[in-house]
């Protein structure tokens, strides 16, 4: 009977609390009985059986099986099976490990969980495997890799059922333990073989022992022991055990320690030793009190091991976790505790603190050009000579990449950072020398001060990173301190990157086209369609403003896709209608390259669909893509090439001139920057340069845009070097499709 629906879901919850406490009961059951079984000695041989009989005996319907590793780490071989058919055994025995082998063979190889709930419909179990499955009565399947304390897998631990079926918390937290306690179990007997241990118990695992008497007077030891503490019976024979003690442990510590054992019979923990010549040593101790029948000690007996190389192994991984690798400076982590400790000790003492953000300018050209090791040994130098410009009681930190962070402590006044910031400026700013390569890089740095500009930590760390970009913004080489400008500009940014997430759905987003006229008959040959966004409360979005961002965040591949889309329609509309052969250009981010999602034959698909030939739509593309390019971009602008779109380098002459790439990839068009056009009639140098670009591109086959033409001169100026097309403000400004439409009307 139940009162309210209250009442019955506290009784529902009240039984699957007792029935999650009785399942880890059980599981840690299973765990007892198989360390006790670990510690006893008792062989694998039988070890294993046993224990698979343990956990089947607990969970109905489960039936476990144990393969184990070979040396060479190549294939499986059976370690115990018992609920499972001979046959099967003997086909699986030998397995060769592998992805997709299975689900033992793909844990084994992967080095992680697999789970199969379905061996009937699961690819791993295709072929052979599903038959050998079908006649065994197998439906399911669940293998955990058996590792080492280093990582290494030793085996698998699998548990099959009859029918399809998913592990619930219960089966993983069995599986799990199963997993763990069979690798220290198959740790514990190679480690007893290779030491050629004669004692299952006193001598396993290079374990020491040392028993004494009831009065603490030592009265035996084992090899391990003398190995360990260099000390043989007859030196320490009757005498206390204190005689190893290291001096790192105060008397209370020993008073905890025998109280516990007085207490409980049992003492468990790290402890410092001494060995014979004087060398400090950590040790893992277990101290076990024996009694007589009375329940009068009889005797201590001490078990323990030399964890030299766990300290040190610990010692490692903290290092890792929170030091950088390759300039051995704290890194992202220590960094953030170390701020969080030197701000509540500003705050403490009512002290100034400041936080620098240094951003290396123009790292990345070093190791497009002089390769990633020379950039590594950049990196080490910059990091060295950043330190050289702080106090020792300061904090250098690199969060990854060529950004440095600096943490100035208990300073006197706000010039006191400015003067180290420029200190290292001045010192980055030096060129760097590696044997016959130099490198001229610069650091923009960004200052935010404790308490002024907050008090927050996660606040000070956008505040220096905002002022760090303003540095850059402003030309690089330089510091910016952080203001509430900044902060507002931020702010700015995050809104316009949230709108700009809804903007291609809410249809914000148009296409405007410039036309791009041939010179020598001022026909419209081809237009550049131009990404324009009418944000419903600001107006107008410059590109410069958004386009960044849309690369940022990632949305340039959905709104580039929309894009390229939106111009097919237009070209196969206006090719249709004008009767022309009218091309439309559409510039592509390097993101889309890279990007898994620009799949180009579903481009094509689309234009089949409007009925609008490959030919009269073209890509825009800058220098920078060409450098270094990776498989993934070589294959897609190759894959624009036979498909009949044409390709064109915008900006061309602003970057880096990866000439010798503009025939590899086919290039048809390159755009002259209007940065060379806009002073074609005053600077005799910008001239030279264009009519040099037009020459080697007619050298090369290819046709030749001016960008940003703006009077008849420099129009005049461009014919008379040859050059093929024109696009700008003196031909048409960009306009809506509509505009655009009745232009060429």
């Amino acid at each position: 009977m139940r009162n309210d629906d209250g009442s019955l879901a506290y009784v529902v919850s009240l039984v699957e609390d007792i029935s999650s406490r009785k399942q880890a009961e059980a599981r840690d059951r299973l765990r007892e009985q198989a360390l006790e079984r670990v510690a006893k000695g008792i062989p694998l041989s039988e070890l294993m059986p046993a224990f698979i009989r343990d956990v089947e005996s607990s969970n109905p319907g489960m039936m476990c099986s144990i393969l184990l590793l070979d040396e060479r780490g190549e294939t499986l071989h059976t370690g115990a099976a018992p609920s499972l058919p001979g046959f099967y055994n003997g086909a699986v025995n030998g397995l060769r490990i592998g992805p997709g082998i299975g689900s033992c063979g793909a844990a084994a190889h992967s080095g992680k969980r697999v789970v199969v709930e379905n061996i009937a419909t699961h690819p791993n179990w295709s072929g052979a495997f599903r038959e050998l499955a079908e006649r065994a009565g197998l439906a399911a399947c669940w293998s955990e890799p058996i590792r080492a304390a280093g990582g290494g897998v030793l085996g698998t631990f699998a548990i099959y059922h009859h029918h399809p079926c998913a592990p619930g918390t219960h089966e993983i937290a069995i599986i799990e333990s199963a997993a763990n306690l069979m690798g220290i179990a198959i740790e514990r007997r190679r480690a007893e073989d290779e030491r050629h241990l004669a004692s299952l118990i006193y001598r396993s695992s290079s374990e020491a022992m040392l028993v004494t008497d009831a009065d603490n007077r030592i009265i035996a030891i084992n090899p391990a022991f003398t190995k360990v503490s260099g000390y043989e019976l007859s030196e320490i024979l009757g005498k206390n055990p204190r005689i190893l003690r290291s001096g790192r442990h105060d008397p209370e510590f020993y008073r905890l320690m025998w109280q516990a054992i007085a207490r409980e019979g049992l003492w468990q923990g790290e402890l410092w030793n001494r060995r014979k010549n004087g060398e400090i040593f950590p040790s893992w101790l277990t101290i076990n009190t024996i009694r007589d029948e009375t329940g009068e000690v009889l005797r201590y007996v001490a078990l323990g091991s030399d964890i030299t190389d766990k300290v040190r192994s610990d010692e490692l991984i903290w290092r890792q976790a929170n030091f950088d690798f390759l300039t051995e400076l704290p890194n992202r982590y220590m960094f953030h505790d170390r701020l969080e400790q030197e701000i509540r000790k500003a705050h403490r003492e009512g002290s100034l603190l400041a936080l620098l953000f240094i951003d290396l300018d123009r790292f990345k050209e070093v190791n497009d050009t002089l390769g990633h090791p020379i950039g590594d040994l950049l990196l080490i130098e910059a990091a060295e000579r950043i330190g050289a410009c702080v106090r020792e009681s300061d904090t250098v930190a690199r969060l990854g990449g060529d950004e440095f962070t600096v943490i100035l402590t208990q300073l006197a006044d706000t010039r006191d950072a400015e003067r180290i910031a420029q200190h290292i400026i001045a010192a980055v700013s030096v060129p760097f020398t590696f044997g016959s390569d130099s490198a001229y890089i610069t650091a923009s740095v960004g200052i935010t001060l404790y308490p002024d500009d907050s008090t927050d930590l996660e606040q000070l760390l956008r505040n220096a990173d905002q002022a760090m970009y303003a540095a850059k913004n402003a030309g690089r080489n330089r510091l910016s301190y952080f203001t509430q400008a900044l902060q507002e500009s931020a702010q700015h940014r995050l809104r316009l990157i949230n709108d700009l997430r809804t903007a291609l759905p809410s249809r914000q987003l148009a296409l405007h086209f410039q036309p791009i006229i041939e010179l020598t008959s001022r026909r419209i040959i081809k237009a550049e369609a131009l990404l324009r966004w009418q944000h419903p409360e600001q107006g107008t979005i410059s590109p410069a403003e958004f386009i960044p961002l849309a690369e940022e965040t990632g949305l340039i591949i959905e709104i580039g896709d929309w894009v390229f889309r939106e111009a097919a329609y237009w070209a196969s509309r206006w090719t249709q209608n004008t009767d022309s052969d009218l091309q439309i250009s559409v510039n592509m981010s390097p993101l889309q390259f890279q990007s898994e999602a620009l799949v180009i034959d579903d481009w094509l698909t689309h234009l089949c669909a409007l009925g609008v030939a490959e030919s009269h739509l073209s890509i825009e593309i800058t220098e920078g893509l060409l450098l270094n390019a990776h498989p993934e971009v070589t294959d897609k602008l190759l894959g624009f090439r036979d498909a009949g779109i044409q390709v064109a380098i915008d900006d061309f002459g602003t970057g880096y001139s990866a000439l010798s790439y503009l025939k590899r990839f086919d290039i048809d068009y390159l755009k002259i920057d209007q940065s060379f056009i806009r002073n074609l009639e005053t600077e005799p140098n910008d001239l030279a340069l264009s009519e040099a670009i037009v020459i080697m591109a007619h050298k090369l086959g290819l046709k030749v845009i001016a960008e940003g033409v703006e009077t008849e001169g420099q129009c005049r100026l461009l014919m008379d070097i040859g050059c093929d097309y024109g696009q700008g403000y003196l031909f048409s400004k960009p306009l809506p499709a509509a505009d655009f439409e009745r232009l060429l009307q």
